[in-house]
């Protein structure tokens, strides 16, 4: 990073995704033995890809998608290493149902969040230039 550039670079968007989709995932899989409302991690991915988006504009899909891979990948390994799980059936096909679910509201999330923030800075634009 430059010294006079104060965007983060790629690696470190990946890292921030990479935390928050893991607290997700960590909430998906521990909070009450596992038995969270799946409402509740759909409203945790689409705010924090909305965040992404907001904070980052365009560059924030990097973070979207960290966050979003780790939740169906918690569930692939759980499934692949034999470990109980949650998600039933415990099955490839219902793991790539919720990867295409999840993506599909993180991708939502992340345009909500890039919307906003353009129709933020719009109107901040035209605030400043009647003043």
């Amino acid at each position: 990073m430059n010294s006079k550039d104060s965007t983060p670079g790629w690696y470190t968007l990946i890292d921030i995704g990479g935390v928050i989709g893991l607290v997700i995932a960590a909430i998906d899989n521990f909070a009450f033995n596992g038995e969270v409302s799946p409402i509740v991690i759909v409203a945790l991915l689409l705010s924090a890809t909305a965040i992404s988006g907001f904070i980052w504009d365009w560059r924030g899909w990097v973070v979207t998608v960290s966050a979003w891979a780790c939740v169906p990948l918690a569930h692939f390994f759980k499934h692949v290493f034999s470990l109980p799980d949650t998600l039933h059936p415990n099955t490839y096909t219902s793991i790539l149902m919720l990867a295409v679910f999840t993506f599909v509201i993180s991708i939502i999330g992340f345009g909500i969040g890039v919307l906003f923030r353009r129709l933020t800075k719009t109107v901040a634009t035209e605030f400043r230039s009647r003043r």
